[in-house]
């Protein structure tokens, strides 16, 4: 599966099934299939799908089996409703809520950080998008518990992984045995105190969707706190920088994939807040986001094959940075699909 194009290179950089990326490049060709109804693109989205591994092999692997299966199998299904895929997204759900912990209350996002950093439990951010999967299974014939698995890992996620300001954490790591929280840290972030941008953005999207399938009133008012700080933030032309408190601003990289990751979740939040000065303020700042993405600045355009570029995938580790990254594309095109969809929505009022 294509992963990312380096900023001196023109050619993708591909990865194997198991890699976290691997759902991207078939959700890609499902989005693509939704928005012209080609069946060419229908045909590969299947033909890349079926590559995937099985859930059922990798029971407990990791929290990316959400993003590996949802975004392609899941996406499949919604757009086909083929019952062979019904069945792997089930399987997959199972396979993440065996790495809940009741007496911590989230789901252990890492399990070879347990031993490689000596986190007991540690739970990132990022595995507030994976909830999804647990409350589509919950809906759709899987065990009824996944949904409470999702709801208590996003209140105990909203009690600790965020400081004063609402901006988040990478990482937090908890003791297994007592269930407290032992500390805040980051792992692809700046610094233990700073604000990730990619991080931040999957915080905005994954409260965002949480209070949609929760209608849970909490979640709305934390989406929009943890967006609020990141706005506030922004730089004029609203791409962050790769994290907020990067000391080389302004000449550090940016991340457009915190930036599409954002925009979709902002477009979506803008149909729940009931204010409507403020649910037209984050529908401006999402198509603002997008029209500056989709410049040429930050489209590649004629530049390499990957719709955007200037991504900052693992900056502390020296990859792909000011790269072309499969999951920035994703939510770019996810983002103009809900776009789209809003508008003739509006027009047919």
């Amino acid at each position: 599966m294509p992963r990312n194009i380096d900023y001196d290179r023109g050619e993708w950089r591909y990865v194997d099934n198991h890699d976290w990326c691997a759902g991207f490049w078939p959700g890609i060709l499902w989005y693509l299939y939704e928005g012209t109804q080609d069946r060419k693109w229908s045909s590969a989205a299947d033909r890349f799908t079926r590559q995937l591994v099985p859930p059922g092999k990798q029971t407990g692997l990791d929290h990316d089996v959400g993003f590996v299966l949802f975004n392609s199998y899941g996406n499949g299904y919604r757009l086909t409703g083929r019952s062979a895929y019904k069945k792997v997204i089930l399987q997959a759900a199972d396979s993440l809520a065996t790495l809940f912990n009741p007496k911590v209350g989230t789901i252990l996002s890492w399990p070879p950080m347990v031993k490689k950093m000596g986190w007991p439990h540690n739970t990132i951010i990022d595995n507030m998008i994976n909830l999804e999967l647990l409350f589509w299974a919950a809906k759709h014939g899987g065990n009824r518990s996944l949904c409470h698995i999702a709801v208590k890992h996003a209140e105990t996620t909203m009690q600790n992984h965020f400081r004063p300001d609402y901006s988040a954490y990478h990482v937090v790591v908890y003791d297994t045995v007592s269930g407290r929280k032992i500390k805040g840290v980051t792992h692809q972030g700046y610094a233990d105190s700073s604000m990730w941008a990619r991080g931040q953005s999957w915080a905005i999207y994954g409260f965002t969707m949480c209070y949609r399938e929760t209608h849970k009133s909490e979640f709305l008012s934390f989406a929009q706190k943890v967006a609020d700080i990141y706005l506030k933030r922004l730089p004029t032309d609203r791409i962050p920088y790769w994290d907020f408190n990067d000391p080389a601003i302004p000449n550090a990289p940016r991340d457009a994939s915190a930036a599409a990751v954002t925009a979709s979740a902002l477009l979506e939040l803008s149909g729940f807040v009931h204010n409507k000065v403020k649910a037209v303020y984050y529908r401006k700042q999402a198509i603002a986001m997008l029209a500056e993405l989709s410049s040429a600045r930050y489209q590649s355009r004629d530049i390499n094959s990957a719709f955007l570029l200037h991504s900052t995938g693992h900056h502390p580790a020296g990859t792909e940075i000011d790269a072309s990254i499969i999951y920035a594309d994703y939510y770019y095109l996810e983002a103009l699909l809900r776009l789209q969809k809003s508008e003739k929505k509006k027009r047919n009022l």
